[in-house]
C-alpha cells in the first residue's frame, strides 16, 4: 500500500508539469491556432496549411497528456481516501498509483525534449573503429540494434547507406529513423561506443575491446532554411554493392556528394563525404543526398548555439558529444553509460533494441542543461 508521501509525491509533480508546461497557455494558443484552421482557403496551401496542423496536434497532444496526469492524480488522492473507508482495495489503489507515477515519469521525459530540433526525425551513422572484422561486426551489432529500437517504438526506418565489411559485419551506414522526437530521443546517443568480449575472430579466445563510434543529427525537411553554397559540391557516381539484382551490378544508381564546408564561425574547412544508395535511381538518391548534407549542416549550427549557451551557462555540466559514452562487457553481462552511470545486467536485451532506460537516464540528467 502506497503511503502519504508517495501520494503527496504524485500531487507535486503534477503541479510542477502545470507549471513548467504552461498548460493554462498551451489551451489559450491551442483555441487561436485551432481558429485560424476554420478560415476560408486554409488549404489553399498545402504546405502551410499541414505545418499549420502539426501546430495544432503538439499543443493538443502536450494538453491531452497533462490531463491524463491531472486525471490520475485526482484519481489516486480519491482511492486514498475510498480505501480508509474500506471502499476500494489495497491492490486498487497501488494499481492506480503506478499508473499515475508512470504517466508522470513520461511527461517528464518529453519535457526534457522542448529543445530546437528535438521534435524531427533523425539521421543515425555509425562508423567502425580500428580493429578490422571485430570493429566491423561491433557496427554491424549496433545497426541491429538500432533497427530493433526503431521497430519496437514504431519509427519508420530507411536504411540509405551501408558498406560492408571486409569479411563480416559493416564498416559504415547511415539510417534514417522517422517518427515523433526520433532526434530528441536518439541524440543521446551520439559518442563512440566501446566492446568488451572474447572476440569469435580471435583464433586465441581472448578478450578483445572494439569501438565504433555513433553520429546523430536531426533529419530536416525543405521548411528548415539551411545555407548550402552549389560551388563547394561535387559529385561522383558509382555502382552499388551487395543484393539487389543485375541493375545494382550494371548501372552506378550510387551517388558520392563531396562538400567542402567552411565553418562561418572559425573559417575551419572539412570536407563533408556523403553516399548514398538507398534506391536504384540515381537522381533520388542524389536528392536523398542533398537532404543528408541539409541535416549534418542544420546539426552543426545547433552546435555552435549549444556551445555558445555552455559558456554563457560554464556552471553546467558539459557533455562532450564526440567522447566514449557506454561500455558494453558481454562476459561480465554488464552495460554501462559512463556519463549518467546507470548500467544494466541485460545485455542481450539491450543488443535487441532495449535502450529505453539509458535514454531516460540521460535525458533526466542532462536535457534541461542542453
Amino acid at each position: 500500500m502506497i503511503t502519504l508521501d508517495q501520494l503527496k509525491e504524485i500531487k507535486d509533480r503534477t503541479e510542477q508539469l502545470n507549471r513548467y508546461l504552461d498548460i493554462d497557455n498551451k489551451r489559450v494558443q491551442w483555441e487561436e491556432e485551432q481558429l485560424r484552421t476554420q478560415a476560408p482557403g486554409f488549404w489553399d496551401d498545402q504546405k502551410r496549411a499541414e505545418e499549420q496542423m502539426k501546430l495544432v496536434k503538439g499543443l493538443e497532444k502536450w494538453i491531452n497528456d497533462y490531463t491524463e496526469v491531472k486525471t490520475l492524480a485526482d484519481e489516486l488522492e480519491t482511492a486514498f481516501d475510498f480505501y480508509k473507508e474500506e471502499l476500494v482495495t489495497e491492490e486498487e489503489v497501488d494499481d492506480i498509483h503506478a499508473r499515475a507515477l508512470a504517466a508522470v515519469e513520461a511527461l517528464e521525459l518529453r519535457n526534457m525534449l522542448r529543445h530546437e530540433g528535438d521534435n524531427m526525425d533523425a539521421v543515425l551513422k555509425i562508423n567502425a573503429g580500428a580493429g578490422g572484422t571485430e570493429a566491423q561486426d561491433w557496427a554491424s551489432m549496433l545497426m541491429r540494434m538500432y533497427m530493433r529500437y526503431a521497430e519496437t517504438n514504431g519509427y519508420k526506418l530507411r536504411v540509405a547507406n551501408v558498406l560492408d565489411g571486409d569479411d563480416a559485419g559493416i564498416k559504415s551506414c547511415t539510417l534514417e529513423i522517422e517518427g515523433e522526437f526520433a532526434y530528441g530521443f536518439l541524440k543521446s546517443e551520439n559518442g563512440v561506443h566501446r566492446l568488451v568480449r572474447v572476440s569469435p575472430y580471435n583464433a586465441q579466445g581472448k578478450r578483445m575491446t572494439s569501438f565504433a563510434s555513433v553520429f546523430v543529427t536531426p533529419l530536416v525537411d525543405d521548411t528548415i532554411e539551411v545555407n548550402i553554397e552549389p560551388a563547394r559540391i561535387s559529385w561522383d557516381t558509382f555502382r552499388s554493392s551487395g543484393a539487389g539484382g543485375q541493375n545494382v551490378n550494371k548501372v552506378e544508381s550510387g551517388v558520392r556528394l563531396r562538400y567542402q564546408y567552411k565553418d562561418p564561425y572559425t573559417g575551419e574547412e572539412e570536407e563533408i563525404l556523403i553516399e548514398n544508395t538507398e534506391t536504384r535511381d540515381q537522381p533520388k538518391n542524389k536528392e536523398n543526398a542533398m537532404r543528408l548534407l541539409r541535416s549534418i549542416l542544420y546539426d552543426k549550427e545547433l552546435q555552435h548555439r549549444m556551445q555558445e549557451q555552455a559558456k554563457v551557462e560554464a556552471g553546467k555540466k558539459k557533455i562532450e558529444w564526440g567522447s566514449q559514452i557506454r561500455s558494453y562487457v558481454f562476459d561480465d553481462r554488464r552495460v554501462k553509460d559512463h556519463r549518467t552511470n546507470y548500467q544494466t545486467s541485460d545485455v542481450g536485451g539491450v543488443m535487441d533494441g532495449k535502450i529505453d532506460a539509458f535514454i531516460k537516464a540521460y535525458l533526466m540528467e542532462f536535457g534541461a542543461e542542453e
